[in-house]
């Protein structure tokens, strides 16, 4: 992706409106933000077109509707003094003198992205924006659709501090899909451009940043824009033991040490800001019950003994786990139950029941993922009407005594096998 170098001027009211506008939840701030959208509102030109004014106000609606829901009002009083209508106007207003210093690129005022504001001011609004509203931003214009296209506004939300999580399934009798939890949305990404053999034969899939990674299967983590690859075997069936960091941002591949072992059939995670390997075999016939842990700063490994007990037989499926808050758990797949790891004493305890039955595949078809700081369960059901795919979730800061796992999608005529699950929060 090409980014764009934008002339980024000091702001002057900015802070103050997302300050007031995102933070605060009072009645009587939102009395005030109505104030100030509506200076804000009339900072722009008076030959501002009103589908500029629209698209600001809609930017800024869809983060939360609770909040801003006078700023709306607010804008639409405005409208209606100036006598215009947000729908079915085709005349067309002039092009706009837009404030000193808010030329983007050295562009003329014509071409700022919404005229009678300081780019950086309009782009960060865009960047406020759901994500799921980006192709729909991309239609409004030549400039819209490059902007949004160039991915330079999910890096701004990274510097802004916005993550929304998305959940990408593939499964049985589904293409690879995403699923935005806050809007209950479902949309079918493009089809993998692959031959026949990539198709059917075991994949592995990893969300890196923006980008949605599927290779054949290995031992894998992620952490914002880093991914640590490791393990696996070869096309001789030889078990490995080396490792590569992939960065998204840079798209780009470094060996890493070796492990101590080598491994296939295992999990990786980050947590406390290290790389750890639980599980797997050594063979096609050792489990291995100790793990490792990578020191990114120091580039060493270190084994640490019993972190998985038990082993996992060749049969089932890796470790099932994910880190929440710095904190891992796993999903057993004999028992059914979810397990905390306890750091200090190297151990493992049950604290709570599945929602459904991981040992019905030996934990194969079965996603155990963490979504911002929930849990999400995600497996298939056979019920009155066809295979489903349901997904579960669960927030542990709730505790053991907490509600049950929450419903959060039921996604029909699916099948009841999951073959990748990543999450993405960008």
């Amino acid at each position: 992706m090409v980014d764009l170098v934008l002339s980024r001027p000091p702001r002057r009211c900015l802070p103050e409106i997302k300050n007031n506008v995102l933070d605060s939840k009072s009645e009587t701030m939102v009395d005030a933000q109505g104030c100030l959208f509506t200076q804000f509102f009339r900072s722009f030109d008076q030959n501002s077109g009103p589908f500029h004014k629209y698209i600001l106000a809609y930017v800024l609606l869809s983060r939360n509707g609770q909040i801003l829901k006078k700023l709306i009002e607010s804008m639409c009083r405005e409208l209606y003094r100036s006598g215009l209508h947000l729908i079915g106007q085709k005349k067309k207003y002039p092009a706009v003198k837009t404030q000193s210093g808010s030329d983007y690129k050295g562009q003329s005022s014509e071409d700022s992205i919404l005229p009678g504001l300081h780019d950086d001011i309009a782009l960060d609004c865009l960047a406020w924006a759901r994500r799921s509203d980006y192709p729909s931003l991309a239609c409004l214009s030549k400039r819209f659709n490059l902007l949004i296209g160039s991915g330079y506004l999910y890096k701004l939300r990274r510097q802004l501090g916005i993550i929304e999580h998305w959940v990408y399934l593939a499964c049985s009798l589904m293409p690879w899909e995403a699923f935005d939890p806050d809007r209950q949305r479902w949309m079918r990404l493009p089809r993998m451009p692959c031959d026949e053999c990539f198709s059917y034969a075991d994949k592995e899939s990893l969300a890196v940043g923006t980008q949605l990674l599927v290779f054949g299967r290995e031992l894998t983590g992620s952490s914002g824009e880093i991914a640590i690859v490791a393990g696996g075997s070869n096309k001789n069936g030889h078990v490995l033991k080396c490792a590569e960091l992939y960065n998204s941002e840079l798209g780009t591949w470094e060996t890493l040490p070796d492990m101590n072992l080598p491994r296939k059939m295992c999990s990786g995670f980050f947590m406390d800001e290290k790389f750890y390997v639980i599980g797997g075999m050594s063979s096609h016939t050792d489990s291995l019950t100790c793990g490792e842990e990578y020191n990114l700063e120091t580039r060493m490994w270190k084994r640490i003994q019993n972190m998985y007990p038990g082993g996992n037989r060749a049969t089932q499926s890796p470790p099932l786990v994910a880190v929440v808050n710095n904190q891992l758990y796993a999903a057993d797949q004999a028992i059914n139950v979810v397990k905390k790891y306890d750091k200090v004493n190297n151990t493992w305890n049950v604290i709570k029941p599945l929602p459904v039955r991981a040992d019905s595949y030996n934990g194969w078809g079965l996603a155990f993922k963490a979504c911002g700081d929930k849990l999400l369960v995600i497996g298939g059901h056979r019920g009155p009407q066809g295979e489903v795919i349901v997904l579960h979730s669960w927030c542990p800061e709730e505790g053991n005594t907490g509600p049950e796992w929450d419903v959060l999608a039921v996604r029909e005529r699916a099948g009841a096998f999951v073959y990748n699950c990543a999450i993405m929060g960008c």
